[in-house]
């Protein structure tokens, strides 16, 4: 089936058909590197590592061109230089491979571009002076601002009618603002903060024009596919579209907004122990401290659990499940170890569902499905089965990005040679027990198993183990 996606804009799944098949393109909002992210930041680079590696497997590896760009201009990054007395780059810099280090973890693949603000001033500069020149724009006490009213359809993507945000406005309005939802798109820098040459004097970029310009200087417009949480609606990918259609004259065309973006994806929330993650609240869950703990894997699968558009509640029971799922699926593949797989294709069912708005529960239900017939096919030594049946569980997690590690590494975990030497004792003399029936010493072995943390998995090619957690 052809691959369908929600559209935020159209409020309706829509059938995806990229501008040039030859050249599909994706943006997606990445980091603002000044502190480590939290795992609610960890939700879209990973569910948008799927989509690409979907599009890669139907249009073909280099056909798919994936930016996500890199924020480091902005207010937090400048307050935590000033707080460390460092510098800002050694700020960025720092994050910045943290962030990396931890979505290797994830088995997020590197975009194919990573533009940073700061390597993009010249585009920012211009595309303002677009926006000026469509009479979009005005100048004012050292500031650019976005003058909403200028580009009609301003508030639809968010589902947002101008005319009622601005009689509903209860924010302290800047006299220098024609409107109070007009945006800023330069303004002056203080003592201490970066700052650029521009016409309007030195200064910096808001956070919204980065990331039009930078999606016109490295993909060209339109692209076909903007990514990004549901935060991110309003106002920061509403602005993008008013400031990238404006500033190509097009504020007065009905349908602008497919000049800039062909469709639209947006995942949902993420809650900790059903609140929303707050700082006051104490419970942000820093993502490079859990992959410190936690395998990565188990971090996306349980990330991937939910439908990327629905709420995503992280938990302890979640991470439990998602650590017992992938622990099942691997024991499959590693009992069938010896058999050689017989395709590298999905099977219709995982793509059915992969392909109908990124349908991972779905998806995650068909591995399931596999594995089993791993189990029945192993029991009844029927290797053709297993050897389908493997080749199909393999092709379809990669598209997942799961089970990537070795599967006897992953049930055994990192464990010494002294620990891996006694486990394996123990299991031979577990075996001989049980076939004589000794049932006592059966019991004080699987005690001491207990004892020595580890996790027994019986099977019919015989038992394997990993350490709990």
């Amino acid at each position: 089936m052809p691959l369908t996606i929600h559209d935020t804009l159209h409020r309706e799944k829509r059938v995806f058909q990229p501008r040039d098949p030859e050249r599909v393109t994706l943006y997606v909002c990445g980091p603002t590197v000044y502190d480590y992210a939290h795992i609610g930041n960890a939700r879209p680079p990973v569910v948008f590592d799927v989509l690409v590696r979907l599009l890669r497997r139907t249009y073909g590896a280099d056909k798919v061109l994936y930016a996500r760009n890199v924020t480091d201009v902005d207010d937090k990054i400048n307050a935590k230089a000033a707080k460390e007395g460092t510098l800002i780059g050694e700020v960025t810099s720092r994050y910045e491979a943290a962030y990396l280090e931890d979505m290797g973890r994830l088995n997020v693949s590197p975009p194919d571009l990573a533009p940073h603000v700061t390597d993009y001033m010249d585009a920012i500069v211009a595309q303002i002076g677009a926006i000026m020149d469509q009479g979009c724009a005005y100048a004012a006490e050292g500031h650019v601002l976005f003058d909403v009213s200028s580009y009609e359809t301003y508030g639809r993507l968010s589902g947002r009618n101008l005319d009622d945000m601005i009689a509903g406005a209860r924010v302290e309005v800047a006299p220098y603002k024609k409107n109070p939802h007009d945006f800023v798109l330069w303004k002056p820098s203080k003592e201490g903060e970066p700052s650029w040459p521009s016409p309007w004097g030195e200064g910096r970029p808001g956070w919204h024009i980065e990331c039009s310009a930078m999606i016109e200087e490295t993909l060209g417009l339109p692209i076909d596919i903007h990514g990004g949480g549901i935060d991110l609606v309003f106002p920061h990918h509403e602005n993008e579209i008013a400031q990238g259609v404006c500033a190509h004259g097009h504020a007065h065309e009905p349908s602008a907004h497919a000049e800039y973006s062909r469709y639209w994806m947006h995942n949902g929330f993420l809650t900790v122990d059903a609140e929303k993650m707050s700082k006051s609240i104490g419970n942000v869950l820093l993502l490079h401290d859990l992959v410190q703990n936690i395998p990565g894997e188990v971090v996306r699968w349980a990330l991937l659990s939910a439908h990327y558009r629905q709420p995503l509640d992280w938990n302890q029971s979640l991470l439990d499940q998602s650590r017992k799922a992938l622990d099942r699926l691997y024991g499959a593949l590693h009992r069938a170890a010896a058999v050689a797989a017989s395709t590298d294709e999905p099977p219709v069912d995982f793509l059915k569902a992969i392909e109908d708005d990124l349908n991972t529960p779905g998806a995650m239900a068909t591995l399931f499905a596999l594995s089993s017939e791993i189990e029945r096919g192993m029991t009844a030594g029927d290797h053709g089965l297993v050897a389908r049946a493997k080749g199909e569980l393999i092709a379809a997690a990669a598209i997942l990005g799961v089970l990537q590690s070795d599967p006897a590494a992953w049930l055994e975990g990192e464990v010494s040679d002294d620990l891996r030497t006694e486990v394996e004792a123990l299991l031979e003399q577990r075996a001989a027990a049980r076939a004589a029936k000794d049932w006592p010493e059966a019991d004080r072995i699987r005690d001491r198993l207990n004892a020595l943390n580890v996790v027994v998995m019986d099977g019919p090619q015989g038992a394997t183990w990993r350490v709990k957690g």
